[in-house]
């Protein structure tokens, strides 16, 4: 193994996370542009944006050649609070994963939590730092940290984000948010090593039940299903 090597897969590993507690943070994403019709970005904002406390179930499907089977994660990503991200994991295993105050706070089941300074992770860190910016639809801070693009119509609409913060897109090359009308369906994450990420949201993740085809996750994950 090479010396480069633990550092990929912490960037992997961290990827991971980024993209797990954007779900929480995923129905203030938007933009200030609009279609002439009014569908766009600041459409996407109004009906998506929900203040807290707001709790949403996630279901994500990691597969790997190590496993005899995908391994089905599934939880709820909470937002108690304006200053507080939390992502619970309940199956197969215990987790939770708290942001709050500059700090990150990870504590599992039979393990002492580990706690440490938001500046060790950049990538956390710029996570924090828009956190505002999305709450508030805040468009010009927003794209400090991405550059946002939507497309589709109401009934299912795509939005892109790619990351402009060089520690950032070291680990997620982009994230993509697939939604119909009202509701976020599944946030897709390409980290810039390694396999594509879904994560399956309310409504989707409900109808996904014991599903762990991979063309019939990503059905349900854009829109069908």
């Amino acid at each position: 193994m090479t010396a480069t090597a633990p550092k990929a897969k912490r960037r992997h590993r961290t990827g991971r996370a980024v993209a797990a507690l954007l779900c929480v943070l995923a129905p203030c994403w938007a933009t200030a542009q609009a279609a002439p019709d009014g569908f766009g970005s600041a459409w996407v904002l109004e009906k998506l944006a929900r203040p807290p406390p707001a709790r949403t179930s996630f279901l994500e499907v990691r597969a790997s050649p190590m496993l005899k089977e995908p391994l089905r994660v599934a939880g709820e990503y909470l937002r108690p609070d304006e200053r507080t991200l939390v992502r619970e994991v309940r199956t197969p295993y215990a987790e939770t994963t708290t942001l709050r105050d500059g700090r990150a706070t990870i504590a599992r089941a039979g393990r002492s939590p580990r706690s440490f300074a938001l500046s060790r992770a950049p990538e956390l860190a710029a996570l924090q730092g828009s956190f505002g910016a999305l709450l508030a639809g805040d468009a010009a801070a927003l794209e400090r940290h991405y550059a946002i693009e939507t497309r589709g119509v109401r009934e299912g609409w795509r939005m892109t984000l790619t990351p402009r913060d060089e520690a950032l897109a070291a680990s997620v090359r982009e994230i993509v948010l697939h939604g119909r009308g009202a509701e976020l369906r599944c946030i897709e994450t390409q980290p810039a090593e390694g396999a594509l990420q879904r994560t399956l949201l309310a409504g989707a993740a409900r109808s996904a039940d014991a599903q762990t085809d991979a063309a019939a996750l990503e059905a349900l994950c854009r829109g069908g299903g």
